[in-house]
């Protein structure tokens, strides 16, 4: 008999944690402020011509143009990797360009979108990654900017729209020449 109530018992506590949610409590983005928040993209640069194993940098900058702070200016990019239609691969997502070096404080757990928090009205941030294209070919990288991270504050450009922008890259198949010096370990390239 025992036994049974222990069952019983746990089969209650069971049922009570998942009827309060997993953790239950307070939304994530709840202290993220609803609206829209303007801002000026300054400029954005990424080379149309790169080659295999080149490192090169993407950038992002932009401006609060509102009155009041951005809640965590953030940019997403998409294309730094392409889906490969081989089958049977338990994860199809294959690297275009591999990720030196992100944004400097702005790794989030959001896929391919990086923050750098709050930003005064008036202020300008800029987001730079450093890139190494590792497949060849002619590539699509797409970038859009937020004003947080949950959706409810929303980045607007002056007619309303969201800022954004994309770039049309070719990777080259011919590698950088370079060597590295055997007397400093310094690599050249020619």
């Amino acid at each position: 008999m025992r036994g049974l109530r222990g069952t019983a018992v746990a089969f209650c506590a069971l049922g009570a944690l998942l009827a309060s949610g997993c953790g239950g409590g307070e939304r994530q983005d709840e202290d993220e402020p609803r609206g829209d928040f303007r801002v000026e993209l300054l400029d954005a640069s990424f080379p149309q011509s790169q080659r295999l194993a080149e490192q090169t940098e993407l950038k992002v900058r932009v401006r609060n143009a509102d009155s009041k702070a951005l809640p965590n200016l953030a940019v997403t990019v998409d294309g730094f990797s392409a889906r490969s239609e081989q089958p049977g691969l338990a994860d199809p997502s294959r690297p275009v360009w591999v990720i030196d070096d992100g944004p400097r404080g702005g790794v989030t757990a959001y896929t391919n979108t990086w923050a750098l928090g709050r930003v005064k009205a008036g202020e300008t941030k800029e987001f730079v990654w450093k890139v190494t294209p590792v497949k060849a070919g002619r590539f699509e990288v797409k970038y859009r900017v937020s004003a947080g991270l949950d959706g409810r504050a929303r980045a607007v450009a002056d007619g309303g729209e969201r800022p954004s922008g994309s770039f049309t890259v070719n990777v080259s198949r011919k590698a950088d020449d370079a060597r590295v010096d055997p007397d400093s370990g310094n690599v050249v390239r020619e």
